[in-house]
């Protein structure tokens, strides 16, 4: 009877572990058949434009990468500040014109733009790669800016260093706290990204406002700084010494003068510390985009460990995934949270979120339109 027994046992373990590599079996078929099939729907719309920051080395790696993956669609990237590629999104939105599939860039303009316009789709649901849709692979697991947790995704976190320097006119001793920024010392030689629209001028404005209030910011202001929102132009300004230094340029604008050779870094220390950002690291996909499968196909790709490879390596701003390298960004400024924090401290010490946002970064930003005229 004991040998009966163990028979069949051995029987119904054979039969329940074939019955679930058949359910195992077809979900991996199920997943590579809908990758497939809207993999064939892309290569025939055969399109998809995506909206993406100012930065030539972005723009470049993207097109190499991306065409080399999927040769049979073509990659359409719209190059522009944050506020002005969804001032564009909206407008043609309204009037019924719809050319943008996809939006990356900071969280600003994204929340106080997209997102109470009812034109953002839910992002979950185009997760299919397995490789995307698992939040092991994730620090932190899925973040999400929106209070809904549904349609703005943020694959990137570091602490970020927005303010750098011409070496051959500031020491590094002479910048220990933001209070030092109002030495009459500097005055007329700060150069600021326009805190007035979104973007990582705001961004490091608001951070300020937070911690150093608003009467630090009427004094700052009055420092007479350059305010401009051509990256480029603030970025060569400190790397030619027209300007001893700048707030809210990042590492990515500056990489043609690092390149270079031109003596340009980051403040890398300072007393009060740095805000925790998402950066450009943050995706929507528009609602009736013009080409919905290559949109998924390309959303895919930007959150595989390629994707973020590659975005990481050409904007210096790190990813959360966990099987992409982000330890050499913090010698640009930029270091990863993957390095320096837990989960728990990036929720006290992030500067991106739709709460953040509307609670800080918006009167920020009203603070600076009375400050600067």
């Amino acid at each position: 009877m004991r040998a009966i027994r163990i028979i069949l046992l051995l029987i119904i373990a054979m039969s329940f572990d074939s019955e679930c590599h058949f359910a195992f079996g077809q979900a991996l078929q199920g997943k590579t058949a809908d990758w497939e099939r809207i993999l064939a729907a892309a290569n025939n719309e055969g399109r998809v434009v995506v909206s993406i920051p100012t930065s030539a080395e972005l723009r470049k790696q993207f097109e190499a990468a991306f065409t080399a993956k999927f040769p049979g669609i073509e990659l359409d990237l719209n190059a522009a500040r944050g506020g002005i590629n969804v001032n564009k999104i909206v407008e043609e939105y309204t009037a019924g014109v719809h050319t943008i599939d996809l939006h990356i860039g900071g969280t600003t303009s994204i929340i106080t733009g997209l997102l109470g316009q009812n034109i953002l789709e839910p992002l979950a649901p185009a997760m299919v790669l397995p490789e995307v849709k698992d939040p092991k692979n994730w620090w932190g697991g899925h973040i999400w800016i929106d209070d809904a947790k549904k349609y703005v995704y943020s694959f990137a976190a570091y602490i970020t260093e927005t303010a750098w320097y011409n070496s051959t006119l500031v020491k590094p001793e002479e910048i220990v706290s933001y209070d030092d920024l109002l030495n009459p010392k500097w005055k007329g030689k700060i150069a600021i990204l326009d805190p007035r629209t979104p973007g990582s001028g705001e961004s490091t404005w608001s951070f300020l406002w937070k911690i150093k209030g608003e009467q630090f910011l009427t004094k700052l202001a009055a420092q007479n700084m350059l305010v401009g929102r051509n990256l480029r132009q603030l970025a060569e300004a400190v790397a030619r010494g027209k300007s001893a230094l700048s707030i809210g340029v990042s590492y990515y604008t500056y990489l043609p003068f690092i390149k270079a050779g031109l003596p340009v870094k980051p403040i890398s220390v300072i007393k009060e510390g740095f805000y925790a950002s998402t950066g450009s690291g943050n995706v929507v996909l528009i609602k009736d985009g013009p080409h919905p499968n290559a949109a998924i196909v390309f959303f895919n790709w930007l959150l595989s460990k390629e994707g973020q490879t590659v975005f990481t390596k050409a904007v210096g701003q790190p990813t959360r995934r966990l099987d992409v390298d982000t330890k050499w960004t913090r010698e640009f400024g930029h270091v990863s949270v993957k390095e320096s924090l837990s989960p728990e401290k990036y929720d006290e010490l992030e500067n991106s979120s739709e709460d953040v946002v509307l609670k800080i970064r918006k009167p920020a930003m009203q603070l600076a339109k009375k400050l600067f005229k």
